[in-house]
């Protein structure tokens, strides 16, 4: 029996700027079948080969969209930036057309904010969350940060020296910070499942789940 293949999906995606363009390339890597959308043709003309498909054509027009038949998709990316109108056009145009699911790239809260209003489902904003990521790494234990919608986080980072040179059972982190510890990487190696006999060494990267809150109060610790 042949092997399931995991990414499976129909995506448009519009708009091949550095944000589109990544999301395009890498759902074709992962084995989607993509149809990119850009409006410029040379831009266009270059991922040639580098998707499944690519149609140079304007999304905020009704017309072309609708020729698009979005709603055969499994969803839809809008990757336009440069232009918060023709962004909330292009977005008008798809959930007009059937797009099932949308995700767009919004450039301000207020961009988001229309995005969501007028029915996209999924709306990201890459360079406000990357600077509120950066803002959690700079002077801190934390190598990386990955915060979600309801006060969530998981990190990678330094372990405290509290931690050093015992199991996470005697050390106690979940109950003393009101977190957990996931996974722990030794120098050269890959990371591990954390279990109550795993042991912390110096050096060591460890994977951190819980409340951000609690996650910043745990990582502020020497």
């Amino acid at each position: 029996m042949g092997k399931m293949r995991v990414h499976n999906e129909d995506i448009l995606v519009v708009g091949m700027g550095r944000f589109g363009g990544a999301v395009a390339t890498e759902l074709h890597r992962l084995g989607n079948r993509v149809t990119a959308v850009e409006l410029d043709h040379a831009l266009a003309e270059s991922y040639l080969g580098r998707v499944g498909r690519i149609v140079q054509g304007d999304a905020t027009n009704v017309t072309f969209v609708e020729e698009l038949r979005p709603a055969e998709f499994s969803g839809a990316v809008l990757g336009i930036g440069s232009s918060v109108e023709a962004s909330v056009l292009a977005a008008v145009n798809l959930i007009d057309a059937g797009a099932p699911k949308v995700w767009a790239k919004a450039v301000s809260p207020e961009h988001a904010r229309i995005l969501a209003r007028i029915g996209v489902q999924h709306v990201l904003s890459p360079e406000i969350e990357s600077g509120q990521r950066l803002a959690h790494l700079v002077g801190s234990k934390l190598i990386d940060y990955i915060e979600f919608d309801d006060g969530f986080a998981i990190v990678k980072m330094i372990p405290p020296k509290e931690a050093v040179g015992f199991t996470l059972e005697q050390s106690q982190i979940r109950s003393r910070y009101g977190v957990t510890v996931v996974g722990v990487k030794p120098p050269g190696e890959d990371f591990t499942h954390a279990r109550p006999e795993t042991k912390v060494h110096e050096g060591d990267t460890i994977i951190v789940s819980g409340p951000t809150s609690l996650i910043e109060r745990m990582a502020a610790r020497p």
